[in-house]
């Protein structure tokens, strides 16, 4: 509404501009993957303190790269139908943006697991204790034995007077 103020526009109006042709809703999907892929790629590499600059930047690009002007989030899509300017959209468009800005944040989603995979996580206790490769095997059951200890480490005991081989 301020920024219809601001361009001398009523504050409310209604758009009538008709977004829901297939150049636009694919436009939508590249666009809301592009932004979800840019998030997570920061946030995964370390860098999620540059997210806020880098979303401005993608969305300020976006705007001139794709045909839908880079709705990219169902909040923008439902904010711009209240100005019957070039940068709206009609209230009959806004469900399929919204569709396609779902599609596009499922394959954004799709790509970060692909390209940027969550950190493996440390097993937890009892996955150390019941770990097969913890166990003992038949024919060294006698001779050595491994253990975890609380804080992960290996620790060995052989029978008295034996020693370890080197591939033990």
């Amino acid at each position: 509404m301020l920024a219809n103020l601001m361009f001398e526009e009523p504050a409310v109006s209604i758009s009538t501009r008709h977004r829901a042709s297939g150049a636009h809703l694919l436009a939508e999907v590249v666009a809301t993957a592009g932004l979800i892929l840019l998030i997570f790629a920061l946030t995964r590499s370390g860098r999620g303190d540059r997210a806020p600059a880098a979303v401005g930047a993608y969305i300020g690009a976006a705007y001139w790269f794709t045909s839908s002007t880079s709705f990219a989030n169902p909040a923008i899509s439902v904010g711009r139908m209240f100005s019957d300017t070039f940068a709206g959209i009609a209230p009959t468009s806004v469900p399929a943006f919204v569709g396609m800005q779902a599609i596009g944040g499922m394959i954004g989603y799709g790509l970060a697991r692909l390209f940027y995979p969550p950190p493996p996580t440390a097993p937890g206790p009892a996955a150390r204790v019941l770990s097969p490769r913890n166990q003992p095997t038949t024919a060294s059951r006698d001779v050595a034995s491994d253990a975890t200890t609380s804080d992960g480490r290996t620790s060995s005991s052989t029978a008295p007077g034996l020693v370890r081989g080197i591939s033990s």
